[in-house]
């Protein structure tokens, strides 16, 4: 079946159906990872995304019962330039096709994903929309320019979970704020012995207090961070109550906004599983996973008693930050991304001595 991606300055890409079938619109965002299209895919961050995967082949390993990072599917679209349907895994249960139809999802393929890529780049992400069965070009354009924009909607809501549940483990108790989050953070914990308190992000400070955390940690989401000042009032008072916090993805950028930093839109983002990120602390280079649209400006953090201590190698972009005095720290990237590189998983370890300060002394 025929199918139509465009973008809304009036390109327009030609492939062939699979998956759901309808139409969609969403941002246009590109991945460069590898691997992985079953975390993106269920990676709550990309929702009310349309998803370029700039590796040619996806689907030969299928999808398996092991490796989501959600319960479902939040993205509006999945582009790739050859999909496999023919899967070569011992732990796969689905082709990539019937989890697409399963979900609801159009994808797309046989586009010049190297070509759209490069269009995205140079002229940022986009709304763009997919139709499929059709050959009415001007009406998917039309669809994708009455798109709303991406940063106006609050997608928080659309992830959170609805309410509060424990996954148990005999070591210090983490709460965790959901803005959308994969379900990594809580296997990361809970390797570690904690347990983990996952609460929606609408939260506030007084029910999260009340739970008596060890530390509070904010994680991954969709979207702009200006739409969830609730989150950033609650942080707020976590912090003025000296509440060990750490943050991850839009996590960080709430902690950012809580200690009065700002954040704006990139003009393509960082999505994949291969950037460099330095850690300024210890003058290591880390590869490490990425998926956001939106960065801490680095000039509102003159005057505050903040301290950069990670920035992306490729645009000396803001990657982490911590608080001088007190319990704080936050990074963009994501130590818990999977699959890709571990070797950022230290940073949990770290928040494990700020919650237990008196442990392995």
């Amino acid at each position: 079946m025929k199918a139509l991606l465009a973008l809304e300055d009036g390109t327009v890409f030609e492939g062939q159906a699979f998956g759901a079938e309808g139409d969609q619109c969403g941002e246009a965002v590109f991945n460069t990872g590898m691997t992985g299209y079953q975390e993106v895919l269920t990676d709550p961050s990309y929702c009310g995304q349309i998803v370029v995967m700039t590796y040619p082949l996806v689907g030969n390993y299928g999808i398996n019962r092991e490796d989501y990072e959600a319960d479902r599917s939040f993205i509006r679209g999945f582009v790739v330039r050859e999909k496999s349907d023919y899967p070569s895994n011992w732990r796969a249960t689905y082709r990539l096709s019937d989890f697409l139809a399963k979900q609801g999802i159009i994808g797309i393929a046989g586009i010049d994903t190297r070509a759209l890529t490069r269009h995205l780049r140079d002229h940022g992400t986009m709304r763009a929309a997919i139709k499929t069965n059709t050959n009415n070009k001007e009406k998917v354009i039309e669809k994708a320019r009455a798109c709303p924009d991406y940063s106006t909607q609050n997608w928080v809501p659309e992830v959170t979970c609805r309410e509060s549940f424990t996954v148990s483990g005999e070591g210090p108790r983490v709460v965790l704020m959901d803005f959308g989050s994969k379900l990594n953070i809580i296997r990361r914990f809970s390797q570690r012995g904690c347990e983990v308190v996952v609460v929606p992000a609408s939260t506030d400070a007084s029910d999260i207090l009340e739970l008596e955390p060890a530390g509070v940690m904010l994680s991954n989401g969709p979207g702009d961070p200006e739409n969830v000042p609730y989150a950033v009032e609650t942080v707020k008072e976590l912090i003025s109550r000296r509440a060990p916090v750490f943050g991850i993805c839009l996590g960080h950028q709430v902690i950012a906004q809580a200690l009065g930093a700002k954040t704006y839109k990139m003009k393509f983002g960082h999505r994949g599983a291969n950037h460099p990120v330095k850690d300024l602390q210890n003058e290591k280079v880390y590869i490490s996973s990425h998926n956001h649209g939106f960065s801490v400006d680095e000039n509102s953090l003159a005057g505050l008693d903040v301290s950069v201590t990670h920035i992306n190698l490729n645009d000396n972009t803001v990657e982490g930050l911590k608080h001088n005095s007190l319990p704080v720290f936050s990074v963009q990237y994501h130590p818990e991304g999977a699959p890709g590189p571990q070797e950022s998983d230290y940073l949990f370890d770290s928040f494990m001595k700020m919650m237990l300060p008196g442990e392995g002394k």
